[in-house]
């Protein structure tokens, strides 16, 4: 363990970036994508490797900060990500059932002083869209943010046969720089990373990976679009003057021209050559480029990788191809694609470090998400009250059956049918069987008979 904790502490050798496809090279280079790779194990001791931390925590956290796609797709992803609360759910028979909550998920409740489940929630999610990993750890009663880029994943050789047959995760090590290393168990660990890499074992790998060229390329959109009206917001043009003109006046000219007319504040002035000068106009202007759906279509692939409907998040090629009419389609799409997932990896990633009391060492309590109050999530009101119609029948049905109200009510809510408790009377009048009826009411006299 004291090679691999010196390993991590070394440096390695930096190299000089110029242009984006140095900095895109580079990153796939550092995530075992460029060339060749060891799968993205790094060798510290015979027996004994660990998968490398992220390195482009601060790059990616840079395009967060900067880009306002990224930034649109990943708030979305949060806000409803951090919406719901955790709760334990009982597994019957293998199937699940009824959910309910103890003073077990207190720490799951408020992680820190002053924190929220959604405020922890929200740093899961955060850490894993930029690294593709987050780790948590418990210490004081309370959970510990383990930043990415400083945790390495320690595995060693699986041997069967003689053979190596993959690899072993044995722990964890957490070293902020300038500090010493502390090392983890793996069950003292939750390791949250919802889409693995394919060149590591254990390790995550953040969306944004595969569009980085698409997040550059709209960085240089913005930048045309401040550039087309920082000159005066009109196409580039040459301006040609007659033989004659020496190059002072050529170049008083070219001054007194640019104060004039140059920049966003000179926009739509008149232009006044005087004789020999002549204008024209090169270049293309927005419309020639067809901006908005080159603009646009980048846009799209970025909101496809996070796996975000375009009109959830108000892009314009989402908004051109579609109505609010539909918003419900891509609402759904959106929670059962990529939310819903989501919320049960980090309930199985979470369960390492939370444990029911009781019951959940048969294996008969999980933890679980309960999303029943996010209002993402909401049915539009014509469905609930269909739903409502048709359970409230269901449970019509079940009581007239001779089943006992509450296991219907327990059965209905959980979707549960083995929690039916019948009562042993049968017909809408529920009599036990053999039962005589009541008896007959006397025949009616004659008034005075």
């Amino acid at each position: 363990m004291t090679s691999l904790w010196r390993a991590a502490r070394g440096r390695t050798e930096t190299r000089a970036i110029s242009t984006i496809d140095d900095y895109a090279l580079a990153l796939q280079e550092a995530l075992g994508y460029g060339g060749w790779s060891a799968l993205g194990i790094t060798q510290t001791q015979p027996g004994q490797a660990a998968e490398k931390a992220s390195g482009d925590l601060p790059g990616y956290a840079q395009l967060f900060a900067t880009n306002p796609v990224i930034w649109a797709c990943m708030v979305a992803r949060q806000m409803v990500f951090s919406a719901p609360r955790f709760v334990w759910q009982r597994l019957n028979n293998g199937s699940p059932s009824q959910m309910f909550g103890t003073q077990d998920l207190r720490l799951l409740e408020e992680p820190w002083t002053g924190g929220t489940t959604q405020d922890l929630l929200s740093r899961v999610i955060q850490d894993a869209d930029l690294a593709g990993n987050s780790y948590w750890t418990g210490a004081d009663d309370e959970l510990v943010r383990m930043r990415p880029d400083w945790t390495y994943i320690v595995l060693e050789r699986r041997m069967m046969r003689g053979g190596v047959l993959g690899w072993r995760k044995v722990g964890y090590v957490y070293q902020e720089p300038g500090e010493e290393p502390v090392p983890l168990l793996a069950d003292e660990v939750a390791h949250f990373a919802p889409v693995p890499d394919p060149l590591a074992t254990y390790r995550g790998m953040s969306w944004l990976t595969p569009v980085i060229r698409e997040t550059q390329n709209d960085g240089l959109m913005a930048t045309h679009k401040r550039k087309f009206l920082e000159n005066a917001a009109t196409p580039n043009m040459v301006v040609r003057l007659a033989r004659e003109v020496s190059p002072d006046a050529f170049a008083k000219f070219k001054a007194k021209m640019e104060a004039n007319h140059r920049g966003v504040e000179n926009a739509y002035k008149t232009l006044y050559l005087g004789g020999g000068a002549d204008v024209t106009v090169v270049g293309a202007d927005f419309q020639q480029l067809d901006f908005a759906k080159v603009q646009g279509a980048g846009e799209t692939r970025i909101a496809a990788a996070a796996g975000v409907p375009p009109i959830i998040v108000g892009l314009s090629e989402g908004l051109q191809a579609a109505t609010y009419s539909n918003y419900g389609q891509a609402r759904r799409r959106f929670a059962d694609g990529t939310i819903h997932p989501l919320w049960q990896n980090a309930a199985g990633s979470f369960g390492r470090l939370v444990r029911p009391s009781g019951g959940g060492s048969s294996g008969a309590v999980r933890l679980w998400y309960d999303a029943r109050d996010v209002p993402f999530l909401r049915e539009d009101a014509r469905d609930a009250a269909e739903i409502q119609g048709t359970q409230s029948r269901t449970i019509r049905t079940l009581v007239d059956a001779g089943y006992t109200p509450e296991s219907v009510m327990a059965a209905v809510t959980a979707s549960d049918w083995s929690l039916l408790v019948h009562t042993g009377l049968f017909s809408v009048q529920l009599q036990a069987p053999g039962t005589a009826g009541p008896a007959a009411l006397p025949a009616p006299t004659e008034e005075g008979s």
